[in-house]
């Protein structure tokens, strides 16, 4: 594809982009399919339609049926659609309501214990456990909490649901013979367990980022503009398509998701770019680059498998939650989250032109 092509790809794409997420809107509104923010600190987000995913499939299959015989293309699409699929059947067993759990506010002058929690004064919380639950009632009559809210909390799929989900866009990948070898080896074999393994750490760690207004379509349309780059500097014209194809989809869907947001991308969205972006880093054979590029959500990642294996405490999880519980504004947050994953990019840029290029 010559530069007059990318142009084209690239605003088809975002206007498309733009239009499918304008009507995809207007739909879920009218299905009243909106999200239940679990977190306090986003309790005012709730009814902001969810599942904005479903307008990536629009502007994807539109593409790839102008440009089906770009390998790179196509094969990007076919791994984003499929995992699109598996996110909107996560995102549709969420609808169903598993619990309503009670969020509580302590109006007394001291800390009050209930369950594993100390809270201060005019501190909130949610009533998880069942000791917390027995506490409760007693607590409110004695006039030291006040239900402030009840929060639904979504059905989970059961665990084989989540493995098949995850790991089937990896699966596919590898069924296309695409990916023999990465980073200068012959993989033989091992193509197998990397790919499937490499799809599936991508997938979670957007999903795991995809928390707050425009965070992670921020992020990955950082990535993928890098990325695109990399492979322009690097000679690699035909790998710049999948990215550039990335970079528009997220570009179109901020206009409407940037803070304040008016729709959310769900799990439908997360795990197309999620599994979009690897299967692009895969295909084009930039894996040290493309890595790099996912720093702050990979980063992310591990802060939360630390929480959950005890080594280190966050009051909530994951990592940018917890900063904005303890008061750093959404806005901060995720500008300096795409602040630092912009840094990062350019000095990865900087060290592959001026030393492994020049």
């Amino acid at each position: 594809m010559n530069t007059t092509n990318m142009v084209i790809l690239f605003l088809i794409t975002f206007v498309v982009t733009v239009l499918s997420t304008f009507f995809i809107r207007h739909v879920l509104i009218d299905a009243d399919i909106s999200d239940s923010p679990i977190v306090s600190e986003h309790r005012h987000k709730t009814g902001t339609p969810t599942m904005g995913g479903i307008s990536f499939l629009f502007a994807i299959l539109f593409v790839v049926s102008l440009f089906y015989k770009n390998l790179p293309i196509l094969i990007t699409s076919f791994i984003m659609v499929t995992g699109g699929v598996m996110g909107l059947l996560d995102d549709l067993l969420g609808l169903k309501v598993k619990e309503y759990q009670k969020v509580v506010k302590n109006i007394s002058p001291d800390i009050v214990q209930i369950g594993i929690l100390n809270l201060g004064v005019s501190e909130e919380a949610r009533i998880t456990t069942d000791k917390a639950k027995k506490q409760l009632e007693p607590l409110l009559a004695a006039g030291k909490l006040e239900q402030v809210a009840e929060i639904p909390i979504k059905y989970e799929p059961h665990e084989s649901v989540k493995i098949i989900a995850q790991f089937l866009p990896g699966i596919f990948l590898v069924l296309t013979s695409t990916v023999w070898t990465l980073g200068g080896f012959n993989l033989g074999l091992l193509a197998i367990p990397i790919v499937i393994i490499a799809v599936l750490g991508c997938i979670n760690a957007v999903n795991l980022i995809d928390g707050m207004d425009g965070l992670a379509a921020g992020i990955i349309a950082i990535a993928s503009f890098a990325c695109g780059i990399f492979c322009f500097i690097n000679g690699n014209m035909e790998g710049i398509a999948p990215f550039a194809i990335l970079f528009a989809i997220c570009l179109g869907f901020l206009v409407f998701n940037k803070y304040p947001a008016k729709i959310f991308m769900g799990d439908t969205g997360s795990f197309i770019l999620g599994s979009g972006f690897a299967a692009a880093v895969l295909i084009t054979n930039v894996p040290y680059f493309g890595l790099l590029s996912l720093a702050v959500p990979i980063g992310s990642t591990i802060i939360s498998l630390m929480h959950r294996a005890h080594i280190i405490t966050l009051p909530v999880e994951p990592l940018h939650h917890a900063l904005n519980y303890r008061g750093i504004s959404e806005i901060k947050i995720v500008s300096s989250y795409w602040l630092i994953t912009a840094i990062v990019c350019i000095i990865g840029l900087l060290v592959d032109y001026f030393v492994f290029i020049i």
